[in-house]
């Protein structure tokens, strides 16, 4: 009942600058990401209200991809900006979605164990201090997904979680540096509009 989400919200998709151009001026569509260890399954991916955190997965991204392909074109960061309603979202940072993320894994637990195939696994990776590739995770989210549609139950529009992402900020805090909102997008409808973000008018205080 409580699940939709009407609110519009103000996200951030880091890129390079093709996709940017493709985008905001040919109109085209960004794509969904259909990885196994993506970390709230299929769909496409924005920060919510993060424009650094885009920034800076945009410029790492792009500095990966120009060291292992040296041969071709370099590219160039950009962060789209983006109007998005949730609509009918597993929202994982409210309390009652661990219920539902429970029942994915059982299900998905009991299925695997019955054609004896193992659990994904959610890995980190070098020099990282948490788990980046959550192949686990995204099964059982993609499992839930799957769960609708076999029981004809409303799909949802949107995934939203909290991750807790890099080192502390400071001696013995609890509070991470790199955590962020993140939204995966499974109903392109959801997304209202696309912008390029501005850099702000000194002259004048935030609103």
């Amino acid at each position: 009942m409580y699940s939709n989400l009407p609110n519009l919200v103000i996200a951030f998709h880091g890129c390079d600058s093709r996709t940017f151009e493709n985008v905001l001026y040919r109109h085209e569509k960004l794509l969904a990401s259909h990885n196994s260890y993506d970390w709230l399954g299929g769909g496409i991916y924005f920060w919510e209200n993060s424009l650094a955190r885009a920034w800076e997965w945009a410029i790492s991204y792009c500095d990966r991809y120009n060291k292992k392909h040296p041969e071709e074109e370099p590219k160039k960061p950009e962060v789209i900006g983006a109007v998005i309603c949730l609509g009918h979202c597993l929202n994982l940072t409210d309390y009652g979605s661990s219920e539902i993320l429970r029942m994915g894994y059982e299900i998905l637990k009991e299925e695997l164990s019955f054609v004896g195939q193992p659990l994904p696994m959610n890995r980190d990776i070098t020099g990282s201090r948490g788990l980046l590739l959550r192949e686990l995770d995204c099964a059982v989210i993609e499992r839930i997904h799957q769960y609708n549609r076999e029981n004809e139950l409303r799909a949802y529009d949107s995934v939203r979680g909290i991750f807790i992402e890099g080192n502390p900020v400071y001696h013995d805090s609890g509070i991470m540096e790199k955590t962020h909102t993140q939204l995966c997008i499974i109903n392109p409808n959801c997304i209202k509009g696309y912008f390029k973000p501005l850099s702000p008018d000194t002259a004048w205080s935030m609103v």
